[in-house]
């Protein structure tokens, strides 16, 4: 009996062991066909996105075909969840392919004579996108077939779910469901509506059929059968279902955000390798102030242009930066950067000879200056109105902008020194043959709205020079003080000092207005104790702008621009504990009316003081903070002065010990009751 039993079942078993070698040797086929797939690339050129300190997209450019597809981003989960049920119920369990959705196809198409439902997953129609094939052809699905299986070996289920979020067709030259929310909804697709997202589920199916911005209702009806389906799946609420129905179709294509696009092409240009680029502005006040841009020139011509610059002074971080009132327009060569071309600053450097002036000692925000007609060897500047002022303090002299006064002050601290104090600020001016003479203090010079801004924040900073950048990490202090903070304080107490244009907010905003020779620039930079900006007005090809002024054109838009920027202005800090705050009667005796330095410290007088200790380029150590200083000859009272700040008043003894900080180089000043003076300079260490 076992005998037959065996022989009765010899073919069955052979049969079976044939069956499973023809399987096994499929599989093996199988695998070996989907092992050797050759892949295309995974990593689709994707746009170049700049982008504002909170993430959100300040512009973008399109791929090289000119289309809209950006990189991955995050995608609101309740989509993710409708594109599964809707599209790919079992995306997360099958292989690549879905052989029941494939029967369920053949069996409706058969039923029907047509097709009525697609037995594509997911992953499959990931890999017709990557190879931009198309679905008709039997060859093409093998294709996909064939590349759906290799898709799921090399990548997990996540990476195949954001390729389709990338790749996925949305209509024109749109691509992805970042790029389709932009357009459509105007916000990136991490919140959506329950309507919002069926419509993004359904679009890709029929992209062009169904553009909501060319067949609304097509659009309406494709999102209908999405909620129905969600509806029948229970993945959405009646109460959802209903308001997203009632929810209107988008009816119209948004434009991409194309914000601060003079700086996003720099950036682009700098690193055009990079696909993101990550800046410091603010987006809500870099679109409102290129609104302001726009509006400020809207009724002055067809060829004015402005541009605004905006910084945070305590980092030095730019949080808005307008390079002309509307870049399409050639009229106004909106091409063009104003924040970077070089142009005549006018009178805006004035308030650093001034604060140069006040740190040498030569002159005091009370001192008296003469407004009178004045030549300086050739040189015979002339005041903006032409008319004269004779005696007045300096402060009023700075307020009022006077040139005359202010040549005085550069003809004493050297135009030489103004541009080495811009240089250390940060700044790159230029001066037209190389050598600075009188005449930089009135504009003399080349140098770019963001210089300026970069100088003025250095004031703002109580004369620490910072970087200003916007790049993330590219801000900073810099290493070498303009000058010493008393002298940067009074500077800004007397621009706080100036009236606010007509209708403007009233606050303590210290600014100055410039106005470039022949009209060719009107200027106003400003800051409070938070922020410094500066706002440029004239046209770009140089010609002039009749009765242009800084105080009736840019100083409006600073004005404003301030109040955009908070509720209220920072308060500027108080005076360092330095600070000689008196009237001018109680100044000392050279410091009450202004005199050139060889006229100050000039020691061919008989009887003059004489420095008698520390010896002139003494090398001295401190001793507990203060050095010891000795005059000889002169009359009492004596005033010493260290670095131009008082640091004795009125002292009757020929021996004092003064505070001092080290180490550096200090210069000692003495004078005496008569006027007459001496100075050292020595090193301590």
């Amino acid at each position: 009996m076992p005998t037959r039993a065996y022989r009765a079942g010899g073919p069955g078993l052979l049969a079976l062991a044939l069956l499973l070698f023809l399987a096994a040797a499929a599989r093996d086929g199988l695998d070996a066909w989907v092992e050797a797939t050759a892949l295309p690339p995974l990593v689709p050129e994707t746009s170049v996105e700049v982008r504002a300190r909170d993430g959100s997209l300040l512009r973008a450019f399109t791929v090289s075909d000119g289309r809209w597809r950006l990189a991955p981003g995050p995608v609101d989960p309740l989509f993710v969840r409708m594109l599964v049920a809707s599209e790919d119920k079992r995306f997360y369990r099958h292989a690549g392919i879905d052989p029941l959705a494939m029967l369920r196809a053949a069996g409706q198409a058969a039923l029907n004579g047509r097709v009525v439902s697609g037995g594509s997953t997911l992953t499959m129609q990931v890999a017709r996108l990557l190879e931009d094939s198309g679905t008709g052809r039997l060859r093409g699905k093998l294709r996909q077939i064939r590349l759906a299986l290799a898709l799921e070996r090399r990548l997990d289920k996540a990476r195949i779910l954001e390729l389709y979020l990338q790749l996925a067709p949305y209509g024109g030259n749109l691509e992805g469901v970042r790029a389709a929310s932009l357009a459509y909804f105007g916000k990136e697709p991490r919140r959506l509506t329950a309507a919002q997202a069926a419509l993004l589920v359904a679009l890709p199916q029929s992209p062009e059929a169904r553009r909501p911005d060319r067949a609304p209702e097509a659009a309406r009806a494709a999102r209908g059968r999405v909620l129905d389906r969600m509806a029948r799946a229970g993945l959405l609420a009646r109460d959802r279902i209903a308001a997203a129905r009632a929810e209107p179709v988008p009816t119209a294509r948004r434009d991409f955000p194309s914000l601060a696009p003079h700086l996003s092409q720099r950036l682009r240009s700098a690193a055009p390798l990079r696909q993101v680029h990550e800046t410091t502005l603010d987006a809500a006040l870099q679109a409102s102030l290129e609104a302001l841009a726009a509006r400020a020139v809207r009724f002055a011509g067809d060829r004015l242009s402005v541009a605004i610059l905006v910084a945070d002074h305590r980092t030095g971080e730019i949080l808005a930066s307008v390079g002309a009132a509307d870049w399409t327009s050639d009229a106004r060569a909106g091409f063009v950067d104003m924040t970077q071309a070089l142009r005549s600053p006018g009178s805006t450097l004035k308030p650093f000879v001034y604060g140069l002036a006040f740190d040498d000692g030569l002159a005091h925000p009370e001192t008296l200056i003469e407004d009178r007609p004045a030549a300086f060897g050739n040189y015979a500047p002339q005041n903006f109105d032409r008319s004269f002022r004779g005696t007045l303090p300096v402060r009023e002299a700075l307020q009022l902008s006077l040139n005359i006064p202010a040549v005085a002050l550069t003809e004493a601290v050297g135009p030489a020194r103004l541009l080495a104090a811009l240089e250390r600020a940060g700044a790159r001016p230029v001066v037209p043959g190389g050598q600075p003479g009188l005449a930089v203090a009135l504009g003399g010079l080349g140098i770019s709205l963001q210089d300026l801004v970069q100088a003025y924040a250095a004031l703002a900073r109580l004369g620490r020079p910072v970087r200003l950048s916007a790049l993330p990490g590219g801000a900073g202090a810099l290493a070498q003080p303009l000058f010493a903070p008393e002298a940067a304080w009074q500077v800004a107490d007397i621009l706080a000092g100036l009236a606010p244009p007509p209708n403007a907010p009233r606050g303590r905003l210290a600014y100055k207005t410039g106005t470039s020779y022949g009209h060719r620039d009107a200027l106003a930079v400003g800051f409070d104790g938070r922020h410094v900006a500066g706002v440029w007005m004239g046209r770009a090809d140089g010609t002039p702008v009749p009765g242009a002024f800084g105080g009736d054109m840019a100083a409006p838009v600073l004005f404003e621009l301030f109040g955009r920027l908070a509720p209220a202005l920072t308060p500027l800090p108080p005076p360092p504990r330095a600070t000689l705050i008196v009237p001018n009667a109680r100044l000392p005796q050279p410091l009450q009316r202004f005199r050139p330095r060889g006229a100050l410290f000039s020691a061919a007088a008989p009887g003059a003081p004489e420095v008698a200790f520390p010896p002139d380029g003494a090398e001295l150590a401190l001793t507990r903070g203060a050095l010891v200083v000795k005059v000889r000859n002169g009359a009492p009272p004596f005033t010493w002065l260290a670095n131009g700040a008082p640091v004795v008043l009125a002292g009757r003894a020929r021996e004092s010990a003064i505070p001092l900080e080290g180490p550096g180089f200090v210069t000692l000043s003495v004078i005496d009751a008569q006027g007459r003076s001496a100075a050292v300079t020595v090193a301590l260490r």
